[in-house]
């Protein structure tokens, strides 16, 4: 299992701020949806809007402290369901304060600030952020080029999802959040 680096987590914190997304972030955070994600995947402008507005506790973002814009973010929906359904996606209203399992909806980090741990951090922090929460369990859906990525992350792949948004094939991948430190794994 991949374990990182804490000089590279240390100069990922001088680089970013991470926090949950501000009322004025939403734009930015529809912008680079649409950067990240071709039409058919991308989450509409207006669900993005509506995510950031409804859930913002749910939604992580890294800010690059240079120029004081969003470079990724991770948003997701607590529920009590277990399986990813595309409702989710759709449905902004699905959310259950009390659930203890998260829908991860999106991880999207700007082309311009990959290749240096920035997702990785992203979903170390909400995994810890969801532990601390009490939450029990993560639930993601990727395209089969993102399955090892997310392996190096703890996730386990659940095989191909029921999930066809954007007309794919998805695996769904999952993270138990246990009572344990499992801040290495991810």
């Amino acid at each position: 299992m991949y374990t990182e680096n804490r000089s590279d987590r240390e100069g990922l914190n001088e680089k970013y701020a991470f926090r949950c997304i501000r009322p004025e972030e939403a734009e930015q955070a529809a912008e680079i949806e649409e950067i990240c994600f071709p039409p058919n995947e991308a989450c509409t402008r207006e669900m993005m809007l509506e995510r950031a507005a409804r859930r913002s506790e749910e939604f992580l973002v890294a800010v690059d402290k240079g120029s004081g814009r969003l470079a990724g973010f991770l948003n997701g929906l607590a529920t009590t369901e277990t399986v990813f359904r595309d409702a989710f996606f759709m449905d902004a209203g699905l959310q259950d304060p009390k659930g203890n399992v998260v829908m991860l909806l999106g991880l999207d980090v700007l082309p311009e600030h990959r290749g240096q741990g920035l997702a990785r951090e992203l979903m170390r922090r909400y995994a810890q952020m969801e532990r601390e929460r009490g939450r029990e369990c993560l639930v993601l859906t990727c395209l089969p080029d993102k399955v090892e990525m997310y392996r190096k992350m703890g996730f386990t792949d659940r095989g191909i999802s029921n999930s066809t948004w954007g007309g794919e094939a998805w695996h769904e991948m999952t993270l138990c959040l246990g009572k344990e430190d499992r801040q290495a794994d991810i």
